[in-house]
């Protein structure tokens, strides 16, 4: 697999997004010579985590979890004041 920097992804980056669309390839992307990111075509990507279905069921499982800690939250400030303690 390919790999582009920053710097040349900016650079190149139309050429970098047709290979991807019309040839399929796929391109890791370095920062400082360290990968940080995948570039592929749409249609390679795994589903549930591209496109508004995956965003709905991430923020359903968050819901989910958010209500499984409130069950069995103990402290005598709820979480949104704890947090706005917090923040202060």
């Amino acid at each position: 697999m390919p790999e582009a920097g920053v710097r040349e992804l900016k650079a190149q980056a139309s050429q970098i997004v047709r290979w991807v669309r019309e040839r399929k390839t796929r391109y890791i992307i370095t920062y400082r010579g360290r990968p940080v990111a995948i570039l592929l075509p749409l249609e390679s990507a795994p589903t549930g985590g591209a496109g508004p279905a995956g965003e709905e069921s991430a923020w359903r499982e968050l819901e989910r979890l958010g209500a499984l800690i409130g069950k069995g939250w103990r402290a005598p400030v709820s979480s949104a004041e704890l947090l706005s303690e917090m923040r202060r």
